[in-house]
């Protein structure tokens, strides 16, 4: 029997992001900036977008001292107008859109039975509904294109629930974009729109940093340490890899799935 013919694109072809135009949510920061860094290192141009446009703006710097092509964007992913301009906007100056990276959200620690409806609105406005109207905004570009790459930030603690902190309304919000993405990767499959989420554990961040140097973060931090087999905090840089690898050409056979970056920490 004749062996089976290789891809003709070597692997490393098939990873690079030359030629693809790439927009980040919450990219002004943390993992949206390590996010925007490791698509414009791939070869993407990237669309800085953030509700802080000062953010947004110094992210872009960061890119073009790198020679990438990037802009900076303001949108609130809770507004479906927002949104709507904000894929115009990428799509006015680069002709199309190829990824997009949902990442835009909050974390927040609340007990169930104090927390306010306030503050669960807003948990699920931005986790949860800011993905889908920007799922939706990217995903009505790349069907018409008939190929696209949708990715979504997760978190662990969409499939496991955390300790000792109670967040069931971050948790919540985060099973949703699991779930979301699942729902959109079988609906789009077939007209070439590829759909998955990246599910990080615990990450080093400025925001968790102070997080970490309260009294309520030193007592919680031995604990995650403890439940994480690998024995330290992701950096930033640790989540480049599978974004790139979801982002390009390698991953085409890919959709529907979650892959959950933790350390080892849900393996338990």
């Amino acid at each position: 029997m004749a062996d089976i013919v290789l891809e003709a694109k070597s692997i490393m072809e098939r990873f690079s992001l030359e030629g693809r135009t790439a927009l980040v949510t919450g990219g002004g920061q943390g993992i949206g900036r390590a996010f925007a860094h490791g698509l414009a290192d791939a070869g993407a141009n990237v669309a800085i977008v953030d509700v802080n446009i000062e953010t947004a703006e110094t992210v872009a710097q960061e890119l073009a001292i790198k020679g990438v092509e990037s802009i900076a964007i303001a949108c609130d992913v809770t507004k479906s107008e927002q949104v709507t301009k904000m894929v115009e906007t990428i799509v006015d100056k680069w002709g199309k859109l190829t990824i997009g990276v949902n990442n835009a959200g909050i974390g927040q620690w609340h007990d169930a039975e104090a927390i306010e409806e306030a503050d669960w609105d807003r948990m699920i406005d931005i986790n949860l509904k800011g993905v889908f109207l920007c799922a939706q905004a990217e995903g009505r570009v790349m069907l018409e294109a008939g190929y696209g790459k949708i990715i979504n930030t997760a978190s662990m603690s969409g499939s496991i629930v955390n300790t000792p902190q109670n967040q069931a309304p971050y948790n919540t919000s985060k099973a949703g974009v699991i779930h979301l993405t699942k729902s959109l990767a079988t609906e789009w499959a077939p007209r070439g729109v590829r759909v998955n989420c990246i599910s990080p554990g615990y990450t080093r961040t400025q925001l968790v940093n102070d997080l970490l140097e309260t009294p309520v973060g030193q007592t919680v931090y031995p604990e995650w340490m403890h439940r994480t087999p690998i024995n330290r905090m992701a950096e930033v840089t640790d989540l480049q890899g599978v974004l790139v690898f979801l982002a390009g050409e390698a991953s085409d056979f890919m959709t529907g799935s979650d892959l959950v970056i933790d350390g080892g920490y849900a393996a338990w």
